[in-house]
């Protein structure tokens, strides 16, 4: 285990997680409605430079798979154009999805990489906070090939 901090530490994290992927790969991130998007966006700007083909895919429904494109002078941003999930090199697990009240079970998940992985073994990096997948029993349930967990702290002056 190793431990980084701030948002350069969540983000060169991630970025060292999918490192191994080709430029060109698909990437498919799957998250809770609004709460996770803020952050796919993030993540996805994180890696810009490979030249993946990202999609979202909110709450684990396939079926409402959107791009994730760069719009100039604003970043990346899922937009309302649908997208064709299938056949990822990886696949990027939000917390959200592990929360009661945003989530889905952890069966949606799997069920969702079983049926968009195709002929390949997409590789599952979970990205959460505060220890959300542990806490939600996710770790013994989605077959993780890695887990970034980070810590907010919030401090008012």
């Amino acid at each position: 285990m190793e431990k980084k901090s701030g948002i350069v530490g969540f983000t060169g994290t991630f970025r060292e997680s999918i490192a191994d992927i080709k430029e060109g790969s698909k990437v498919v991130f799957t998250g809770s409605v609004a709460v996770c998007t803020p952050f796919i966006e993030l993540l996805a700007y994180t890696v810009r430079d490979k030249g993946f083909d990202m999609f979202y895919v909110p709450r684990a429904d396939a079926k409402e798979a959107r791009k994730i494109k760069e719009i100039e002078n604003i970043g990346f941003s899922v937009v309302d154009e649908k997208g064709d999930p299938k056949n990822p090199d990886a696949v990027v697990v939000l917390g959200g999805l592990a929360m009661p009240k945003f989530g889905v079970p952890p069966e949606d998940v799997n069920r969702l990489i079983e049926d968009i992985a195709g002929e390949k073994k997409p590789k599952i990096i979970g990205v959460c906070f505060m220890d959300m997948f542990e806490r939600a029993g996710w770790e013994e349930k989605v077959k993780f090939d890695t887990v970034i967990d980070t810590t907010l702290e919030t401090v008012v002056k």
